[in-house]
C-alpha cells in the first residue's frame, strides 16, 4: 500500500485525505486540532462553494449539509453612488441623512446562476469531515508542524509522498514566492467579517451580494449556515488606509468587529445596512478580522536535507477572497492531485510527477489569479461592464456563472480590448436596454485606482 502524509486539514488537505482513503491509500493527516476544538474554536473564513465543488462533494460522499444549507441563487453587484460622500468630502441629500452614501446603489442587478451555490461554515464542515476520515480509517496526528518538524517528516521513509496543505504562515514560506506570477507584495484589502443571526432577506432573494464603494472597498454579504443554523454572513474588504480600514478596529473582541462592520454599512452601503441593523453575532466566537497577501509559489520546496515536499492549494496559489473563489479553488486542487496521484501508479513521486500535478491545477489556478488581480485592481473596463450588465441581463447573467467556471473569463472580462469588443457587440443588440437615470459612469476612485502603491499591471497576460 502507497502511504500519503497530508500535513493541514483544511478544505483541500481533508478533501485529499478523504479522496485517497477511499482509493485504498495509507493516508496520515497531520493538523494542530481535533475535531471538536475546530467545531468550538473561531470562524476562520466566509465561503460559498459553487457547482462544480458541490457536485464533487457529493459524488464523494461528503456534503452532509444540502437538506439544511440555504441555496444561493445569483449574484449581485451593487456600485455605490460615487457622489454621495467620498472620504474628505461631505455627504449630501440623503446621504447626508443616512451618514454616509446616498440610500441607493449608483447601479445595481443579479445575475442568476444555472446551478445554486451553498455556504457551510467551515467549522462545521471541516470537524465533520475530520472525524470522518478517522472513522474511515485514517490517521490523525495532531501537531503543530512547523519548517524543522517538516523536514523531520518528510525524510521519514514511511511515506511515499508529503503534501503540504497548510496555506499561511511558516508552513507556507518553505515555498519559495514565484516573482513573475505574483503580482502584489503586500496586502491589497484588510478584511473583517461575522457570521449573523437576525438580517432581514434580500430584496432580490437569496444571493451573493457585492457592493462596490469606490475608493473605499467592497462589502459582501450570503446566506449561510453555521453553528447557529441558518444565518448570514458579512464581509467588508477594505483598501488599506482608507475610510472602511481606519473603521475596522484590529484586535477587537467579536461583538466589537461586528458594530464596526454596521458602521461600514451604514455610511457606505446603506441599502444593506437597512438588512443588517438588527444582527447579532451567531455565536460568541464568529467574527474575524485579518488580511491576506496574494501571492504565488513554486510548488515545490527542496528541503535543507534534500527531501522534496508538494505545496497544494492556498500554500502555494493565494488569492484575495474578493471573487469568492477561495474554497471552490481548494476543491479543485484536491481533485486534481487526488487523480494526478493515483494515475501515476506505483512510479516514484519525484520532482518531476510534483510539477506536473502543479501544472494540471495552475492551468484553472491561473484563471482566477488573474481575475482577483483584476477585481483588485479596478481598472475601467470592468466598470464598463458592470454598467452594461445592469441593462442586460445575458451580461449580469454571464458574469454569476463565472463563478462557477471562471475558464470563460479570458474572452470577454479579463483583458480591456475584449471587454470592450465583447461591450460593443452587446450595445449593437436590440435587448439591452438603457436605465431611466441614464448611462452609468465608472467611479472617478476606479479610474484612478484603489490602491497608490504600484503594482504590476492588472492586464498582464496570464503566464
Amino acid at each position: 500500500m502507497r502511504t500519503i502524509l497530508v500535513v493541514g486539514g483544511g478544505q483541500s488537505g481533508l478533501q485529499l485525505a478523504l479522496g485517497l482513503l477511499a482509493e485504498g491509500y495509507g493516508v496520515t493527516l497531520v493538523s494542530p486540532a481535533g475535531a471538536e476544538e475546530v467545531r468550538s474554536g473561531g470562524v476562520t473564513s466566509t465561503q460559498c462553494l459553487f457547482g462544480p465543488a458541490l457536485r464533487r462533494e457529493r459524488r464523494h460522499g461528503l456534503a452532509f449539509w444540502d437538506d439544511r444549507a440555504p441555496l444561493v441563487r445569483g449574484v449581485g453587484v451593487h456600485v455605490a453612488d460615487p457622489g454621495g460622500g467620498t472620504a474628505g468630502a461631505p455627504a449630501r441629500g440623503p446621504a447626508a441623512r443616512s451618514g454616509g452614501r446616498g440610500t441607493a446603489p449608483a447601479a445595481s442587478w443579479v445575475g442568476r446562476l444555472d446551478e445554486p451555490a451553498q455556504s457551510v461554515d467551515q467549522r462545521l464542515k471541516l470537524s465533520a469531515w475530520l472525524d470522518l476520515f478517522v472513522r474511515r480509517g485514517g490517521r490523525h496526528v495532531r501537531r503543530r508542524v512547523g519548517a524543522a518538524e517538516l523536514e523531520r517528516l518528510a525524510a521519514d521513509r514511511d511515506h511515499d509522498l508529503v503534501v503540504v496543505a497548510a496555506g499561511r504562515g511558516e508552513l507556507a514560506d518553505v515555498f519559495p514566492r514565484d516573482t513573475r506570477r505574483s503580482a502584489f507584495a503586500a496586502p491589497q484589502r484588510t478584511l473583517a467579517l461575522a457570521y449573523v443571526t437576525g438580517a432581514a432577506p434580500h430584496p432580490s432573494g437569496p444571493i451573493l451580494s457585492r457592493s462596490a464603494v469606490p475608493g473605499e472597498g467592497e462589502v459582501f454579504t450570503l446566506p449561510t449556515y453555521s453553528l447557529a443554523g441558518a444565518c448570514d454572513a458579512v464581509m467588508v474588504e477594505a483598501v488599506p488606509g482608507g475610510p472602511m480600514d481606519r473603521a475596522l478596529p484590529a484586535g477587537a473582541p467579536g461583538e466589537e468587529v461586528l458594530d464596526s462592520l454596521l458602521d461600514v454599512l451604514r455610511r457606505s452601503a446603506p441599502w444593506e445596512y437597512e438588512r443588517f441593523s438588527r444582527a447579532r453575532l451567531a455565536d460568541p466566537r464568529a467574527a474575524l478580522r485579518g488580511a491576506c497577501t496574494p501571492v504565488v509559489r513554486e510548488p515545490v520546496a527542496r528541503l535543507s536535507n534534500g527531501a522534496l515536499v508538494l505545496g497544494m492549494a492556498d500554500a502555494v496559489v493565494a488569492n484575495d477572497p474578493i471573487t469568492a473563489q477561495g474554497a471552490n479553488m481548494a476543491s479543485l486542487c484536491a481533485d486534481v492531485y487526488r487523480r494526478a496521484i493515483v494515475d501515476h501508479g506505483t512510479r516514484p513521486f519525484d520532482e518531476a510527477f510534483m510539477r506536473s500535478a502543479f501544472a494540471s491545477y495552475w492551468r484553472r489556478a491561473r484563471q482566477v489569479t488573474a481575475w482577483s488581480r483584476v477585481m483588485l485592481s479596478g481598472p475601467p473596463h470592468v466598470w464598463e461592464l458592470f454598467g452594461l450588465a445592469s441593462r442586460h441581463q445575458a451580461t449580469a447573467d454571464r458574469f454569476a456563472n463565472s463563478f462557477s467556471d471562471p475558464s470563460g473569463l479570458i474572452d470577454w472580462f479579463l483583458h480591456p480590448e475584449r471587454a470592450m469588443e465583447y461591450a460593443d457587440a452587446v450595445r449593437g443588440a436590440a435587448s439591452v436596454r438603457r436605465p431611466p437615470s441614464g448611462p452609468f459612469r465608472t467611479p472617478a476612485a476606479y479610474r484612478r485606482g484603489p490602491d497608490p502603491r504600484p503594482v504590476r499591471s492588472s492586464h498582464a497576460p496570464i503566464s
